[in-house]
């Protein structure tokens, strides 16, 4: 990325949870703002079905007082301030929709949960978001949702069909003036650089998350379908303090920071995109990568 300021580029996420954002594309986020973009994150549920990794937090599971969501909105509030990203919204407004838990489990049962959700109805609240913002570009989940989180998944559905419901100018015009989205990016994990992170660690002694070989992870793909790489070195920094803020779900001592520990900045530094709909812009002769999400249309 070239440009030291644009305040005409605007960027749309589209994440399942509160901690999704920083851990896929919190130097993106902090790349653009930097750069005078306007980023916005609209998050699908509060996260109220995750683990509690703090001792003393844990009454706020789902099991025990159901108060985990709302402390993760402050804590999402506390990681978008270190990233500076002002414009962050839930779909549909806070508590709209609750978090579905992991598939198969009895969480996926509530009515009010996101993987329940009408896909119309939800995507329309993102077309309202869409039509306001008027993107260039917007970032969610591949069709698998990253992992299979079924609230991944159904981001990726709702990011998708929203974005074709804006560019329609007969649906709902009472939501704004269409907006055709240019591009649209998968967050990705290239093959070869997964795999040269966990040779990395087990050469230091430790692992990830129990991983023994790249074709154990879902969410691999192969280097040729990548088509971007935001370069964060210059903000990892800030976004290992916005993965602290998320303390409920990030340890400070857990696999997550063990990956830095361990392989350099650099597991965190580079964030990776597959281009789903659009033109690819220039590349990086060495690479075939675009090195700027908004090339060729901004």
């Amino acid at each position: 990325m070239t440009r030291s300021h644009d305040a005409d580029l605007r960027l749309l996420l589209v994440h399942a949870h509160p901690d999704d954002e920083t851990i896929n594309n919190g130097a993106t986020m902090a790349r653009y703002v930097d750069q005078g973009a306007h980023v916005t994150l609209v998050t699908c549920t509060a996260g109220e079905e995750g683990e509690v990794l703090v001792p003393s937090l844990e009454h706020l599971a789902a099991e025990a007082d159901d108060a985990l969501g709302p402390h993760r909105v402050t804590e999402l509030a506390s990681a978008m301030a270190i990233l500076g990203v002002t414009d962050h919204r839930f779909l549909g407004g806070p508590g709209r929709y609750r978090d579905s838990g992991m598939m198969g489990t009895p969480a996926n049962d509530r009515p009010e949960c996101f993987w329940r959700a009408d896909l119309t109805e939800a995507a329309t609240y993102l077309v309202e978001v869409i039509r306001e913002v008027r993107p260039q570009v917007l970032v969610t989940y591949d069709e698998f949702g990253g992992y299979g989180h079924p609230d991944h998944s159904q981001a990726h559905r709702v990011a998708t069909y929203g974005a074709a419901l804006a560019a329609v100018p007969s649906y709902r015009a009472d939501l704004g003036p269409a907006w055709d989205v240019p591009k649209v990016y998968w967050s990705a994990m290239p093959r070869s650089y997964v795999a040269r992170g966990i040779e990395k660690m087990k050469e230091a002694g430790t692992d990830f998350f129990g991983v023994e070989s790249v074709d154990d992870l879902p969410f691999v793909v192969p280097d040729d379908a990548v088509s971007a790489v935001v370069d964060g070195h210059a903000v990892v920094e800030r976004k290992l303090d916005a993965m602290r803020a998320h303390a409920t779900q990030i340890a400070v001592d857990g696999p997550f920071f063990a990956l830095s520990n361990h392989i350099g900045l650099e597991a965190w530094s580079d964030e990776f995109y597959r281009l789903a709909r659009g033109v690819q812009g220039p590349v990086d002769p060495s690479t075939g990568w675009e090195t700027d999400l908004f090339a060729g249309v901004a």
